[in-house]
């Protein structure tokens, strides 16, 4: 495995060092991660739910229905659903008495599997979907209840944007929620987890989707996504307070949550 530091920072047009970020063990532009992103997850898109069962071996159903009680629904709740992708979160909430929900997405072609789904389970009338960058929300301060993202933030750019915006868009009293890969703290684990996300998984990402790269590209996300304390320590960085995680299946996943006071 390569490590990041190991890639020559580019340089622009005029000769500067740009500012760079990882794209999985690749040090890109910070410009060229949301482009490469999107094409991840136009490629994976009508595929998703099954390469996020393949990914979890299907855990992810349990750890998403715990991610659910920790936004505690009800219906005088609004929730936004940042990188909500095919709905899961959206539709969970509103299984669970939760109130209206805006299901956004930075892609478009993600939103559309949600709306597709969504429409099969008759939760349209109670859902609204948007194309936002979840580092720049176009709502005003103080306008929902919850905000989500599940298995998004990673993909993200600028994470402590992503985490200053959630926490903007919070009414008093409002709860942020992430879920997302994180690190395994079981070390027995740790060498099969390895040869499951770098041997097996891109094999399957090519059986499944005819797309080995975007496979490798989401294990390695993971591996260079912060460890649980380092992402609880930039939630408080970014206001939230009474910040808490909780470790899923040895660390393979963690919940983490803080709340506007």
């Amino acid at each position: 495995m390569t490590d990041n530091a190991s890639f020559p920072r580019p340089e622009s047009a005029s000769g500067e060092r740009e500012e760079t970020t990882d794209f999985g063990y690749r040090s890109v532009p910070k410009a060229e991660k949301k482009p490469l992103v999107r094409a991840v997850f136009d490629s994976v898109a009508g595929r998703y739910d099954v390469m996020n069962d393949v990914m979890s071996l299907g855990i992810h159903r349990v750890w998403k229905r715990i991610f659910i009680t920790t936004l505690a629904p009800r219906p005088d709740l609004k929730l936004l659903d940042l990188a909500g992708g095919t709905g899961d979160i959206s539709f969970g909430w509103l299984k669970n008495n939760g109130g209206p929900a805006l299901l956004t997405d930075i892609n478009a072609s993600m939103l559309e599997v949600g709306r597709s789904r969504a429409a099969a389970k008759g939760y349209l009338s109670n859902i609204e979907f948007s194309v936002v960058d979840a580092e720049a929300i176009p709502l005003p301060d103080r306008s929902v209840d919850r905000v989500s993202i599940a298995f998004g933030l990673r993909n993200c750019t600028d994470k402590s944007a992503v985490l200053r915006e959630a926490r903007r868009v919070l009414r008093p009293g409002g709860k942020f929620c992430c879920l997302e890969f994180s690190r395994v703290q079981v070390a027995a684990l740790a060498p099969i987890y390895d040869a499951w996300s770098f041997g097996v998984l891109p094999r399957m990402g090519q059986i499944i989707a005819k797309d080995a790269e975007s496979y490798r590209y989401l294990a390695e996300s993971i591996r260079t996504f912060p460890e649980q304390d380092v992402l609880a320590e930039m939630m408080r960085e970014a206001g939230l307070e009474k910040v808490s995680y909780q470790n899923l299946s040895g660390g393979i996943a963690a919940i983490h949550s803080g709340w506007k006071l």
